[in-house]
């Protein structure tokens, strides 16, 4: 039996003042929005996060178009949404093979956006991305970077390139690109278990339990 659609709380005009908290926004989307759709809107995980990095009119037009699409919790094939909800459903979590990729909490990075991006081109997963990056430790001691000495090199040179969000780089970048837009450069600060966690990487210099400290240019999607 499917469960009731939910109705329309908010008039357009409360949807874009001030009067409503972006969180009261987020928690209805997550409490009646299906996995795919709150994935594609950048909406997935702790309310207090997701209200740092999402703008309140992005957070308007994700409302509207839940109602339009009527995409609402429940309403999907199982197939479709399974890899979002091994990632967010915390009861599935015996099933996983890997207990550690599990969200059981709040992400594990913090974003500092550095220079804008174009604010309309995000990645979603699977699509290609480039990027220029530096990676540092706590201390400041740089470990890679794919950036060259001097303006003439980069032009020669060409940026990382890799498909986003299943798992070909560490988890805090995989969920860090995805809530960048085109251009954008930002300071992604990796806790250790988003990153290379309890073992590090000794050939790369990074310590055991070591936070990563990037610098990210996104160039390009694809």
């Amino acid at each position: 039996m499917a469960a009731a659609e939910p109705t329309r709380e908010w008039s357009d005009e409360l949807l874009k003042s001030d009067d409503l908290p972006k969180k009261d926004l987020i928690k209805f989307l997550q409490d009646n929005a299906a996995q795919s759709f709150l994935a594609e809107h950048k909406l997935l995980g702790n309310i207090k996060n997701v209200a740092k990095t999402a703008k309140k009119e992005q957070l308007a037009e994700a409302y509207n178009q839940l109602f339009t699409s009527k995409r609402f919790k429940g309403t999907e094939p199982i197939e479709e949404v399974t890899q979002e909800v091994k990632a967010v459903k915390l009861e599935d979590k015996s099933k996983e093979a890997k207990a550690d990729i599990v969200d059981e909490g709040p992400p594990r990075f913090t974003k500092s956006i550095l220079k804008k991006g174009d604010k309309v081109n995000f990645p979603k997963k699977g699509d290609t991305v480039s990027c220029w990056y530096t990676g540092t430790l706590e201390d400041g001691t740089v470990f890679d970077t794919n950036i060259p000495a001097g303006a003439k090199k980069k032009k020669q040179a060409k940026p990382l390139s890799f498909k986003v969000g299943i798992g070909k780089v560490i988890r805090g970048w995989d969920e860090g690109l995805l809530t960048m837009s085109k251009g954008e450069t930002a300071k992604l600060e990796i806790e250790p278990e988003w990153a290379y966690g309890k073992k590090g990487v000794p050939d790369s210099k990074i310590p055991p339990n070591a936070k990563l400290i990037f610098e990210v240019e996104l160039v390009s999607i694809d």
